[in-house]
């Protein structure tokens, strides 16, 4: 509960109970009412660069070049720059809700507007207007996103929903298939088709919307408790009915002097002036994505179109599997950086699309690349800098403190997209309409070079923020924290020890050992395998040490807490299958009610399970306990797939 210590200033522990709550239909919610954003810039962008062949042709309906397609790019770029800027000030200071259904509003009215170009100016102009929609949304979303998703999931989940830009850009890419098709729509149809499609899925999700609740965090700092404690009262009764079970308490209190208004000087200064290396990282990071993102998606289909002579009925087939690539990179990379952790994820991830990108630009200049060689090289390069890319966003809205999360998000957004964004488009719409192949190489080169360059910052200024608390992260600005540690202070460790019965200190040494056993094996398997290869160290490479949680660094504990979530999830399933004996992998993950864990995480406790023999898999798909006992009667109801 939250309590109020003087006018002002209030102690809570809303964060702690909204990190500790099981996935649940809420936090499905969440991902489809405000993760779908990355689907409409994801159509955006791939819409452009779909129809860009089509409206540079003679009976487009607008006359257009190669060139000022790549300056409609860059105008869209600056135009979310812009809003990204001011949305996000407005985010922090009215709340999440507000700005993000005015800004998909924003959105809507423009993109349909769009479908009306003639000239040129009218197209620059309603691109701008897209883009500070879709700018402003980036800054409200993602916070609200971090805000509200369990600090053990919060890597994972904000890499696939970013990354579901790209289930955006599929879309426009097939849907541009059919538009683009003259026997079906005339010339100057077809392409305007396609931008009015994203006001109507704009309409969709602004429906799912409306049930998104206000961040309980942005509401208690404002002076709203009472509405945050509501609210999360709210979600903890729907997840405690989903789930049947009672929550563990939630974890220790922050103490705040709530503010309703907080001057942009004080946001910005203070929080320069706190983390100056983390800006450092922010700005590297959205830099080097910018440049390579913005330079090559807008303008792949005009490279395909002239240096392959792909046809512009054909481009959308290519950025199509384009996208796939780009979604499966964060969808499949993403738990490893909740689990390997940040630093070593996104520094290999932003220095391994820079390697594929020189390989591609060495080939290209030599002309020694077919249609399907180019593809396949930049769709390596891509799934790679896709995870790396969706890294951005999640590094600056979590290493920052809580009132300065929207403004953080849109400023290191509009500086580094602006930096990138707005000068890679350019860059390549000039030296594609150049015609020369070597040029084109060096713009590769270039967006290698921006991406190593964030590789960089994330080794020397990458924070371990996997696992953990955003208080714990950055501190708010407003938090008491002498207050905090007065009114949280523990006992200390040895002698919280000395009072603990002496079975549980056994069963706490036994659970150490294993553990720490447990590591030991992974290294192992680390140092023979293919895994060896990836920089750095995270949770998954750490060796283990006993009083890890409680007396080493913040590596060390978010180490200590993922490996102890772990083996909770194991345990909890080594008893299952010795209380019901063989049974399906479905009725197993009912069983310890494994859904509710998040994503991903039954299926790699169970497989930590079977090395550990703690589990045995049977031919029919189910699974029994190693020694084959269990109750009686409990027979798996039939074969059934490994998840």
């Amino acid at each position: 509960m939250t309590t109020t210590t003087e006018l002002g200033v209030v102690t809570t522990k809303v964060p702690a109970r909204l990190d500790r709550l099981p996935w649940s239909r809420f936090h499905w919610r969440i991902v489809i009412g405000l993760g779908t954003v990355w689907i409409l810039d994801g159509l955006e962008v791939t819409i452009v660069g779909a129809v860009a062949a089509r409206m540079t042709e003679p009976g487009s309906g607008i006359n257009l070049t190669s060139a000022d397609i790549g300056t409609a790019a860059a105008i869209y770029v600056a135009g979310a720059c812009a809003g990204a800027l001011l949305f996000g000030r407005l985010t922090d200071r009215y709340g999440r809700k507000k700005l993000f259904m005015v800004t998909l509003g924003i959105y809507i009215l423009a993109t349909v507007a769009t479908a009306f170009a003639h000239d040129a100016w009218y197209l620059y102009l309603a691109r701008f207007i897209t883009g500070m929609g879709i700018g402003g949304e980036y800054a409200a979303i993602n916070s609200a996103i971090d805000e509200l998703i369990p600090a053990r999931n919060r890597g994972q989940v904000d890499l696939a929903i970013n990354g579901s830009y790209w289930v955006g850009a599929a879309l426009g890419s097939l849907v541009a298939v059919l538009l683009l098709n003259e026997s079906l729509l005339a010339a100057d149809l077809g392409w305007r088709l396609a931008f009015g499609l994203g006001g109507i899925l704009g309409l969709g999700i602004m429906l799912v919307r409306r049930h998104v609740p206000e961040s309980p965090r942005w509401l208690f700092i404002h002076g709203h408790e009472d509405e945050a404690e509501r609210i999360v009262d709210r979600i903890e009764a729907e997840v405690s009915r989903e789930t049947g079970r009672e929550l563990p308490e939630p974890g220790e209190a922050v103490t705040v002097r709530q503010r309703d208004v907080i001057p942009f000087r004080e946001i910005a200064g203070t929080a320069l002036r706190r983390y100056p290396r983390r800006a450092l990282l922010g700005l590297a990071l959205f830099v080097g994505q910018a440049f390579l993102y913005n330079a090559i998606v807008f303008d792949l289909g005009t490279i395909l179109n002239g240096f392959f002579d792909i046809g512009s009925g054909s481009i959308p087939y290519f950025l199509a599997l384009f996208a796939i690539a780009n979604f499966l990179g964060p969808l499949l990379l993403g738990r490893l950086f909740d689990t390997v952790g940040r630093k070593p994820m996104i520094a290999g991830t932003y220095f391994g699309s820079a390697a594929v990108a020189v390989v591609l630009a060495v080939l290209l200049a030599n002309g020694a690349l077919t249609t399907w060689g180019f593809f396949l090289l930049v769709s390596l390069t891509f799934f790679v800098a896709s995870a790396g890319a969706s890294s951005a966003y999640l590094t600056v809205s979590e290493v920052f403190p809580m009132e300065t999360r929207a403004l953080s998000i849109s400023l290191f957004f509009a500086i580094g997209t602006a930096v990138g964004g707005i000068t890679g488009p350019l860059l390549f719409g000039h030296l594609i309409h150049s015609g020369d192949a070597d040029l084109v190489a060096i713009g590769f080169l270039v967006g290698a070079a921006a991406m190593a360059l964030g590789g960089l910052a994330e080794v020397f200024f990458g924070v371990r923020a996997e696992q953990q608390s955003l208080e714990n992260i950055a501190r708010p600005l407003t938090a008491e924290e002498a207050e905090a540690a007065w009114r949280n202070e523990p006992a200390p460790q040895d002698a919280r020890d000395r009072l603990r019965p002496a079975h549980v200190r056994r069963a706490a040494d036994e659970r150490e050992q294993r553990i720490a056993e447990r590591t030991a094996r992974r290294r192992e398997r680390e140092r023979t395998g293919a895994r060896r290869y990836r920089p750095g160290t995270g949770p998954g490479s750490r060796m283990y040490s006993p009083g890890m949680a409680g007396t080493a660094g913040t590596a060390s504990r978010t180490s200590a807490m993922a490996e102890q979530r772990l083996d909770d999830e194991i345990e909890q399933i080594t008893h299952a299958l010795r209380e019901t004996g063989p049974t399906s992998l479905d009725r197993l993950e009912e069983a310890v009610d494994g859904r509710s864990w998040g994503p991903g995480r039954f299926g790699r406790a169970l497989r930590e399970s079977e090395r550990e023999s703690r589990a045995r898999s049977l031919a029919n798909g189910s699974y029994a306990p190693p020694d084959g006992r269990g109750r009686p009667g409990s027979a798996p109801d039939g074969p059934h797939d490994r998840r």
